[in-house]
């Protein structure tokens, strides 16, 4: 950081930590037990989406990666693009492989990371939900290294439940490192996963 920046108080921004993915498995104890909240098995990632070959090349090495996984049924990604013009690539588990749904999530920001993606990516998800059919998604900025809960309300009109997500907050900011600017908080309608 220059001279420049400091005195126009820019900062720098913090390089990507993918290793916070590793918290989830804990977070999710904290959802279950405190909440009721269990996972649905399913998780993805997020980034503008990318043409050529080099991106094919990659979406291979990941696939090739996550079939070696024994324990996988059916296709181990599938690429899908959303009406926002985003690309995820989501992944399916059983609702109680959250370690191995994480460890997904986390081969498929290396790779892209990797491969010289990484100012692509945006966000990761993990897929929770209770028993009264409500739906939250721990969301991970890949560009902050933080977290923060999405809770869409059953229906068709794009309408979130802000009480139940800062009721969250709360609930993870000991398993999590939780997004602070609520401004950053942005909804992932439709998002695969949830």
């Amino acid at each position: 950081m220059g001279l420049l920046d400091i005195l126009l108080g820019r900062s720098k921004p913090a390089p990507p930590d993918l290793d916070q993915l590793f918290a989830l498995p804990s977070a999710a104890v904290t959802l279950q037990a405190a909440a009721g909240f269990t996972p649905t098995g399913q998780g993805a990632v997020c980034f503008a989406t990318v043409e050529g070959a080099a991106f094919e090349q990659t979406h291979r090495e990941v696939q090739a990666l996550l079939d070696a996984d024994a324990d996988r049924t059916g296709a181990p990604v599938e690429l899908t693009q959303d009406a926002y013009g985003y690309s995820w690539l989501v992944s399916h588990r059983a609702p109680d492989q959250l370690p191995d749904l994480v460890n997904d999530l986390h081969a498929v920001n290396s790779a892209m990371e990797v491969n010289g993606f990484g100012p692509q990516l945006l966000c990761s998800l993990a897929g929770f939900h209770d028993d009264r059919g409500r739906h939250l998604a721990l969301v991970y900025l890949y560009k902050r290294g933080t977290f923060y809960p999405f809770c869409p309300l059953p229906g068709r009109a794009q309408r979130r439940d802000n009480a139940l997500e800062l009721q969250m907050k709360s609930l993870l900011a000991d398993d999590l490192r939780i997004e602070q600017d609520l401004g950053r908080w942005f909804p992932v309608w439709g998002a695969p996963g949830l």
